[in-house]
C-alpha cells in the first residue's frame, strides 16, 4: 500500500495579524481576552493569524497553555474560513516537535519554527531537525522565523539550499534584508515567501516581499489591511504613510528598545496605542513591560503624529 499523497502547502501572502499574550495581575494568561483579540483579529480582515511568535511570547508559555491558545485561534479561523498558522517556536528543539505533533489535528496552512538557538546549528543538524518536522506536520507548510538574533542566520545561499532540499518549507520570516539579499534568494527560490517586518512592507514589497507578520496589525490590524490594500492601489501613497510609520516608530520606539525594552513589550504598548483590544502592557514573569507614565507619553506623542492614519471605526 502507498502512502497517502500530502498536499502541497500553499505559500502565505498579505497581512497577517498576531496574537498577544494578554497576562493578568498573578501572572495568568487572561484567555478570554485572547478570544476577544481574535475576534478583533478576524473582523478587521487580517489576511492571516498567527500565534506565538516572538510578541505573543512563546518562550513563556507551558504545554497546556500552548494547546489551550492553539485551539483558540484554530476554531475562530476555521469559523471564518481564514488561514492560520501556528507557531511552534522553543528553544528546545524536541519540544517544537512534540507541539507540532499534538497541534497538526488542528490543520493549520503552516506551522511557524525557529532554528536550535542554544548551540549553533551545523548544516547537518538542520537536515536532522527538518527532516523530524517534516515527519510531524501533517499537511501543513512550514515557515521559518530567523530574525537578526538567532545563533544562526541563514545567507540567501543557505537559506535557498534548505528551500531546496525542504519543499514543504513554504516561507520565511527575515528581517535586515536588502535588494541585494532579494536578488539572491528570487534568483534561486521564486516562489518562497518571504516576510518582512511589517512597517518596511511599502518599501520591500517591490522588491520581492510577500506579505509581513506585521508590526503595524500590533498597532491596529484596520490600519494593517488598509495599507496593505493601498499598496496595491497607491504604491506612491502606501509608501508615504510607511515613512510616517517609520518616522514614529524610530523617534519614539526605538529609543525604548535600546532602553533595555523587549520586541513584546513595545508591541503590546502598540496595541495599547491603537485601542483595539485589551491586551494590555503586562508581560510574563521575569519581562517587564512598558510603565504607565511611558506609555502616556507614547500616546501623547502617537497622537500628535499618527493617530490620524487609523480607521475611523474602531
Amino acid at each position: 500500500m502507498t502512502e497517502p499523497q500530502r498536499r502541497v502547502p500553499a505559500p502565505p501572502r498579505g497581512t497577517w495579524g498576531t496574537v498577544l499574550l494578554p497576562i493578568r495581575a498573578d501572572d495568568s494568561i487572561d484567555f478570554d481576552a485572547v478570544e476577544a483579540q481574535v475576534d478583533a483579529l478576524l473582523h478587521f480582515g487580517v489576511d492571516g493569524v498567527y500565534t506565538n511568535g516572538t510578541a505573543g511570547e512563546f518562550f513563556a508559555q507551558d504545554e497546556d497553555e500552548f494547546d489551550r491558545l492553539s485551539r483558540i485561534v484554530a476554531d475562530a479561523c476555521r469559523a471564518s474560513g481564514t488561514p492560520f498558522q501556528i507557531g511552534i517556536s522553543h528553544p528546545c528543539p524536541r519540544t517544537q516537535r512534540q507541539r507540532m505533533e499534538r497541534a497538526r489535528r488542528l490543520e493549520p496552512a503552516a506551522f511557524q519554527c525557529i532554528l536550535p538557538d542554544w548551540v549553533r546549528p551545523s548544516d547537518a543538524d538542520l537536515h536532522r531537525f527538518f527532516d523530524g518536522l517534516d515527519a510531524a506536520r501533517g499537511d501543513a507548510g512550514l515557515v521559518l522565523y530567523n530574525p537578526p538574533g538567532a545563533r544562526r542566520v541563514l545567507t540567501p545561499p543557505e537559506l535557498c539550499a534548505l528551500a531546496e532540499r525542504t519543499p514543504d518549507l513554504v516561507g520565511v520570516k527575515v528581517a535586515g534584508v536588502d535588494a541585494a539579499w532579494f536578488d539572491a534568494v528570487r534568483a534561486q527560490c521564486p516562489t518562497l515567501s518571504v516576510f518582512v517586518p511589517g512597517h518596511l512592507l511599502a518599501d520591500l514589497l517591490p522588491l520581492g516581499a510577500s506579505g509581513s507578520y506585521s508590526n503595524v496589525a500590533c498597532l491596529h490590524p484596520g490600519l494593517a489591511v488598509a495599507w496593505w490594500r493601498q499598496m496595491q492601489s497607491d504604491p506612491a501613497g502606501a509608501q508615504e504613510l510607511g515613512r510616517r510609520i517609520c518616522g514614529f516608530l524610530d523617534h519614539h520606539v526605538v529609543p525604548l528598545l535600546r532602553a533595555g525594552y523587549s520586541n513584546p513589550a513595545v508591541d503590546k504598548a502598540l496595541a495599547c496605542l491603537g485601542g483595539w483590544s485589551r491586551v494590555g502592557t503586562r508581560l510574563r514573569w521575569p519581562h517587564e513591560g512598558i510603565p504607565p507614565e511611558t506609555l502616556e507619553g507614547l500616546r501623547r506623542a502617537f497622537d500628535a503624529e499618527l493617530a490620524d492614519a487609523l480607521p475611523s471605526t474602531v
